[in-house]
């Protein structure tokens, strides 16, 4: 089997037909004329699929032997930045959430959605510095977007060296690249269709 490098470019590769519909979740961020109220929903969006995939996560069987999730675990993150921002606790946890908490089928599988997750990451440092540097007032509110800073390369490299370690038969890659392929279409799927009610993030 390929290299981790080899193996993550294949990965990339075969699933490069979601990648726009993926940075959608993101992208809306991007823009000079961004509110607050679009960071707040874009976050809510964000909480409602990373809560329930790390829960999916953090009962699949054996993953942890692939891959030490503790420092992927982001979830609780977002919550805090959605406080900072104006909602109360309650209200996060009643956001809306995309799919049910349950594990996955396999470790390859629930690799294959955590490369999805893991993905989203690369666009953090750019929406944070557009967010803070349009809207001030967000600086105490992005240690979601924050959790890489410095480091995206290196999580990008570990992820890697857990597919290394796995993934070693084209039959694994392809349970890896079916997960992926799932995950995208969940995530481009709750993006089209999440419109969070958050009344008070408007105020």
């Amino acid at each position: 089997m390929e290299s981790a490098a080899t193996t993550l470019l294949r990965l990339n590769l075969e699933t490069q037909s979601h990648h726009a519909a993926a940075d959608q979740l993101w992208s809306p961020l991007l823009v000079p004329n961004v509110t607050k109220w679009q960071y707040v929903a874009r976050l809510a969006m964000v909480y409602g699929f990373e809560a329930p995939l790390e829960a999916a996560l953090a009962y699949t069987p054996n993953l942890r032997l692939a891959i030490d999730l503790r420092v992927r675990i982001r979830a609780g993150l977002v919550a805090q930045d959605l406080i900072v921002l104006g909602l109360t606790a309650g209200e996060v946890a009643d956001l809306p959430q995309c799919f049910p908490m349950a594990p996955f089928g396999s470790p390859l599988e629930a690799l294959g959605w955590l490369y999805v997750s893991e993905r989203t990451t690369l666009q953090h440092d750019a929406v944070r510095r557009n967010v803070v540097g349009r809207l001030p007032e967000t600086r105490n509110a992005t240690e979601y977007l924050s959790v890489y800073d410095g480091i995206v390369g290196l999580r990008w490299q570990e992820l890697g060296a857990a597919f290394d370690r796995f993934v070693r038969t084209e039959r694994a890659l392809d349970e890896v690249i079916s997960g992926a392929h799932a995950g995208f279409r969940t995530l481009a799927a709750w993006c089209g269709a999440s419109a969070m009610p958050i009344a008070r993030a408007r105020r």
